[in-house]
């Protein structure tokens, strides 16, 4: 992951507390390859592991966003679906999902099979007119995986989400927008500012207090009962609590002033 060599299949970019990672393949939509996994695996331990890292950005080269696996190379070799699934794919999108640290995807095309699933796998999607959502397994014979029908399930419902696993049928961003499958629909020439905008908040704002916040969040949808909430609300409300973020949000509150988050 290089972010001086602009033939690397992944670009990285650090930049005001914002990294930006950007897929790098223009002439294969950004499909993925075992180089490009393995440069977004070692990008998303970075935004972990560094504190001055407050915010990740998602996006792709070119026209597109990611066309899913890049299917060539099934005709070079002969896949292990399990192993591949298990060693490259699934570890990833839980990475980003389970990064505590917000993952915004700027969608500026296309974004098919897994690669649709690694834009719904980000906390938040903006998009352009132009961008597509393509479920395409069903397309080629194969069944939704990376998580694609899971968070289809939870963001558009049962029926809808079954439909388009079944039928591969293109989602356009007017449609994503009216079923929340995106936050925001922006001009083309403006998606990467706009974006780097939205995520102005999240730098600028109390960054364990998101983390905890997304955190709390994936546990409500999954709560056995209400009671059970309440506790692991209580439980990140008290860590919440201790930190120098709050005491500012606190003493700016009080003295009428905007806070200044530091992270801490």
């Amino acid at each position: 992951m290089d972010e001086t060599n602009g033939s690397a299949p992944l670009l990285s970019r650090n930049e005001n507390g914002i990294l930006w990672l950007t897929l790098n393949r223009p002439e294969a939509h950004n499909a993925f390859t075992v180089p490009m996994m393995e440069g977004l695996r070692t990008g998303f331990k970075e935004a972990e592991k560094d504190p001055a890292i407050r915010v990740v950005i998602l996006t792709g080269a070119g026209r597109a966003f990611c066309a899913g696996q890049d299917l060539r190379e099934h005709t070079t070799r002969s896949p292990n679906f399990v192993d591949e699934l298990r060693d490259r794919y699934n570890p990833l999108m839980l990475q980003v999902r389970n990064l505590p640290k917000p993952v915004i995807a700027a969608v500026n095309g296309v974004a098919a099979g897994a690669g649709m699933s690694l834009a719904l796998a980000c906390d938040f999607r903006i998009c352009t007119s132009e961008t597509k959502f393509f479920t395409s397994f069903v397309k080629i014979g194969l069944v939704p995986d990376s998580g694609n029908l899971f968070w289809l399930g939870q963001q558009i419902g049962f029926s809808r989400a079954l439909e388009l696993e079944m039928t591969g049928r293109p989602v356009s961003a007017e449609e994503a927008l009216q079923w929340g499958l995106v936050n925001r629909i922006v001009p083309a020439d403006r998606l990467l500012t706009e974006t780097a905008e939205f995520a102005k908040l999240f730098v600028e704002g109390p960054t364990l207090a998101f983390a905890l916040t997304k955190q709390l969040f994936h546990k409500s949808l999954f709560a056995k009962d209400l009671p059970s909430l309440f506790d692991q609300e209580a439980l990140l409300q008290e860590v919440a609590g201790r930190t120098q973020d709050h005491r500012e949000g606190l003493t700016a509150f009080m003295e009428k002033r905007a806070p200044k988050f530091t992270g801490k």
